[in-house]
């Protein structure tokens, strides 16, 4: 009989707040930061310091990682916050429930730009591929691909109430694209570098566009042509002047407020500069107050020139009086906001400031944290900060307490304790640079730091109680002491460090404090001198040998009692990194730099297997408690599961976005927990589903398959053009595994459906003759519906992005048998929107063949007379829907006792004449004489 195994699956991932490849933005209501965290997006309530709603992807993998993040202006769309990841998929996602309403796929590298319309139902994305897509949300479709640009496009804008779309590349050019007739009518140039951002305003005055040079600059938008201008001559984006910035590093992004009074430029590095948008007014007169400066200045030099017998011309009158407004009469340098760490992304609040402030901005920072900054006309300063959730650098080691309700980490700097279970950060102590760990109980714990110190830390109180000089080098393990009955770590621990010495440490008795509270110390009782660095400790589980792994690619085994030699293991190329015994001290595995796991017996120290495990260093190896099933993780960015008993790869478990670089079981295996450099904790829990090696290994060899076809046929036609055609468009989807299913399951139902058409008619023919026929028997395939709703349910069941990529992979015999069943599906008022989107892709796709084919010129015919009737009653009931409703809107804006009718007026009001009272100082002397009074009164 095949034996099974038991399934590991993801279930938690916490330790990231936010990604540093990926951007931050406000949800739709202004209360709430989005900022990517690896493959999820996390919604943090900046007051609260803690998450709201997670943004999960169905499956977890590092293609998934979010690249960037736009959130849509209207929250009268479901989807109204778009993701960009790392494949090039465009997830779309409900603000309130947090749940994916669908899945885009067009883009054939990573997104890097997202921008949604003002109206909110379009969506442009840009990869990069160097294409834009445009989106619709409501439909969750393609509208159409623009080409254009020669490198990654880094950022979109929309412009002229979304009729109009800018886009910036890194081939130092913007291109404006009109929407309506979906070709480019402007190529903006001038820079000299990259372009990496762009924003507009509210009221589209000004586009801001920032690159590597040392300058930004700002273009005039026009909205109309003037009058007798030439149209091939109309530019849309004017160049309006250059702003010199404080800062020499690239410009990594451009954003203004709500109300386009702020526009804030943040750099490659820790600053950020805020600049201060004059209205026409303000520009105006700081104009002329500059003219009056240069007029001052011109004539003190006339006075000059003239005692020198020189003759200087004035200015002209005209200049004095109407001074034309440069670029920084309008921008006005406000604050430079500096970080303590490299700024990764920042984002104005779409609510209303605090009062006295001009503006809230968020940043995210490269160390793991968000920031929240309330902008003065004086100062800048710091109102929120989310920190504690997460480390600020790579995650090098992980633990669990005895009852598996704590888990300890550590970092460059701090330890911190969680909740296994809810991924609830629970304490934070301050600490060395912890290369390992391990717990005393559930009070205490221990940390081995990099500088060779030994710390250990009160859990309970969160407080560093002792720091020891253990060792000269840093300790690389920790491992604790079993007792014959089982009991780990109850009579001590071994430390190995890199200065070449195994120590025994032991517990000493709880001496009190100052403040009557137990307190705990160690000794050392034993040290062990070793040849080499020690890398690697491990005990077995009865405590009667000791491991020691080498710098030397060896690995030395002691009796714990004497620490006489008694087995040398050596054939690893490399490094032993890790190691552990099995519950019954019968095997040892251990983990190299070489890539390679060695099964050893602990009796003769004979190497049962060498297993090629990881395609880089294998960092970590545990045994499931128990079992001979073993775990192991590596730089590969893999976690896998194996047999040591019969040598084979169980499951292989995807989801780090870097180096994984420690792995701790529970005591009875139901979960494991892995730490790596992505600052992530993901913990994997076993299921009650079986799984069996051969169906995997056919699904591990299914998923290399697949991905090199993914890649054979993206060009196995021809190669890509390195220069696409000037502003050329193109389809918005891309051929995928989905559309390849979704191709082949309309064949089979129009094949299904041709049989059961056949089977009919003979039916009929057979009665007809007879008179007298046996009952027919439906297909069970059908369910019971007719051929053509069958076909229909077959077609309405795809993917709204995936149908016109399905329909494209249809053969003309298919897309013949296809279309003649549009015509009765025409007559159902719910589809008549997929039998217009089928119809026009199969007439574009087949245009050529379909005219020539006699057959289907009178089916044309007909779907051309029926198709345009049937829109045009669903465009009537749509426009009678609206007036009604306009109708409505009016009849209940008449109605003095209408629910909120002007609301927002008048509470504005009441809060204007609040603070008028509150600010005049007679007034609130006067309450306060009443109160006096009334109190002595009384």
């Amino acid at each position: 009989m095949v034996k099974a195994y038991l399934r590991y699956e993801p279930a938690l991932t916490f330790g990231v707040i936010a990604s540093p490849e990926s951007n931050v933005c406000y949800d739709p209501s202004g209360r709430l930061l989005l900022a990517g965290a690896l493959d999820r997006l996390a919604a943090w309530d900046l007051k609260r310091g803690l998450p709201s709603v997670s943004f999960a992807p169905s499956s977890s993998s590092s293609s998934l990682a979010v690249f960037c993040i736009a959130s849509s202006p209207s929250a009268a769309v479901s989807s109204s916050i778009a993701s960009g990841h790392a494949d090039g998929s465009i997830r779309l996602w409900d603000a309130e429930t947090g749940s994916c309403e669908a899945t885009l796929h067009g883009h054939r590298s990573a997104a890097s730009a997202l921008r949604f319309a003002p109206s909110g139902a379009v969506l442009a994305s840009g990869s990069k591929d160097c294409d834009v897509i445009l989106w619709d949300v409501v439909a969750q479709a393609g509208l159409f691909r623009l080409r254009g640009h020669r490198d990654q496009v880094t950022d979109l804008v929309f412009l002229d109430s979304g009729k109009k779309l800018a886009s910036c590349s890194k081939d130092k050019f913007i291109r404006v694209w009109d929407l309506e007739t979906q070709h480019c009518l402007q190529i903006v140039g001038g820079h000299r570098s990259e372009i990496w951002s762009m924003d507009v305003d509210s009221s589209e005055r000004f586009l801001v566009s920032g690159s590597a040079d040392p300058e930004l600059r700002v273009f005039r938008i026009r909205q109309s042509m003037e009058e007798g201008e030439d149209w091939s001559k109309w530019d849309v984006l004017k160049l309006f002047g250059e702003i010199p910035r404080q800062s020499k590093e690239r410009v990594a992004t451009v954003r203004f407020n709500r109300d386009g009074s702020l526009v804030a430029c943040q750099v490659a590095g820790k600053t950020a500069d805020i600049y201060r948008v004059l209205d026409e007014t303000e520009a105006m007169r700081k104009a002329k107050r500059r003219m009056h400066r240069k007029k001052e200045k011109a004539s003190a030099k006339s006075m000059i020139a003239e005692g020198n017998g020189t003759v200087i011309d004035p200015l002209p009158a005209q200049d004095l009086q109407n001074p034309a407004v440069t670029v920084t009469d309008v921008f006005k340098l406000l604050q430079v906001l500096r970080a303590s760490k490299k700024i990764c992304s920042v984002s104005f609040s779409p609510s209303n400031p605090p009062r006295g402030c001009l503006a809230t901005l968020s940043i995210s920072l490269n160390n793991n944290t968000l920031e929240t900054y309330s902008v003065d006309s004086e100062k800048v300063s710091k109102m929120y900060s989310i920190e504690m959730h997460g480390h600020r650098s790579d995650i090098r080691s992980v633990s669990l307490n005895s009852e598996d309700n704590l888990l300890m980490s550590t970092s460059h700097n701090a330890v911190k304790i969680w909740n296994p279970s809810t991924g609830d950060c629970l304490r934070t102590i301050d600490s060395g640079y912890g290369l390992c760990s391990a717990f005393v109980g559930n009070r205490f714990a221990l940390v081995g730091t990099k500088s060779g110190t030994l710390e250990i830390i009160d859990i309970a109180s969160g407080s560093l109680t002792e720091v020891i000089e253990a060792h000269a080098g840093s300790i690389r393990s920790i491992v604790p002491i079993p007792d014959e009955d089982g009991t780990v770590g109850a009579r001590g621990f071994v430390t190995g460090s890199a200065d070449h010495d195994v120590k025994f440490w032991e517990y000493q008795q709880l001496k009190k404090s100052d403040d009557d509270s137990k307190q705990l110390t160690v000794t050392n009782v034993r040290t062990l001198k070793m040849t080499e660095d020690v890398l690697a400790v491990s005990i077995s589980p009865q405590g009667k040998h000791i491991a020691v792994a080498l710098l030397d690619c060896n690995v030395k085994v002691y009796h714990m009692d004497t620490l006489k030699h008694f087995l040398t293991l050596f054939g690893h190329k490399l490094p032993v990194l890790c190691m552990d015994i099995s519950y019954d001290g019968a095997l040892i595995v251990t983990g190299s730099a070489d890539k390679n796991l060695k099964i050893w017996g602990m009796d003769f120290g004979d190497c049962h297997k060498s297993i090629f495990a990881h395609s880089d260093s294998v960092m970590d190896v545990k045994f499931v408690y128990r079992t001979h099933y073993m775990f192991s993780v590596g730089k590969d960015r893999t976690v896998k599961y194996w047999d040591a008993d019969k040598f084979e790869l169980l499951l292989t478990l995807e989801g780090h976005h870097a180096e994984v670089w420690c792995l701790t079981i529970s005591s009875r295996g139901d979960f494991i927990v892995t730490g790596s450099h992505d600052r992530s904790i993901r913990r994997w829990d076993r299921t009650e589903e079986q799984l069996f090696i051969e169906e995997e290994k056919e699904k591990r060899l299914e998923e290399t398959f697949e991905a090199d076809l993914d890649n054979d046929n993206e060009y196995r036609y021809g190669q890509k053009d390195d220069a696409p055609d000037e502003g050329s468009v193109g389809v918005p989807g891309r051929k995928t595994k989905e559309t390849v299913t979704s191709a082949d399951a309309i064949m089979e139902a129009l094949d299904t459906a041709e049989e059961e058409l056949k089977r009919l008619n003979q039916h009929k023919l057979e009665e007809q003759n007879n008179g007298r026929a046996a009952k027919f028997q439906p297909n069970v395939i059908m369910q019971g519906h007719s051929p053509s709703d069958y076909v229909l349910n077959v077609v309405s069941s795809i993917r709204p992005n995936d149908l016109e990529q399905a329909l494209l992979a249809l053969p003309f015999s298919d897309a013949l048998k296809l279309m003649s069943y549009l015509k009765e599906w025409s007559l159902v008022p719910s589809k008549v929107e997929l039998v217009c989107r089928v119809c026009l892709v199969l007439l574009q796709t087949h245009h050529n063949q379909l005219t020539t084919t006699p057959a289907a010129r009178s089916l044309l015919t007909e779907l051309k007379d029926i198709l345009y009737c049937r829109v045009k009653e669903c465009k009537d009931t749509i426009g009678f829907n609206l007036a009604a409703m306009d109708h409505l809107k009016e009849l209940l804006a008449m109605r003095s006792d209408a629910p909120f009718r002007d609301a927002k007026a008048k509470l504005m009001e009441i809060r204007q004449e609040l603070s008028k009272r509150s600010d005049r100082p007679d007034g609130n002397e006067k309450r306060k004489k009443k109160r006096k009074k009334a109190s002595g009164e009384s």
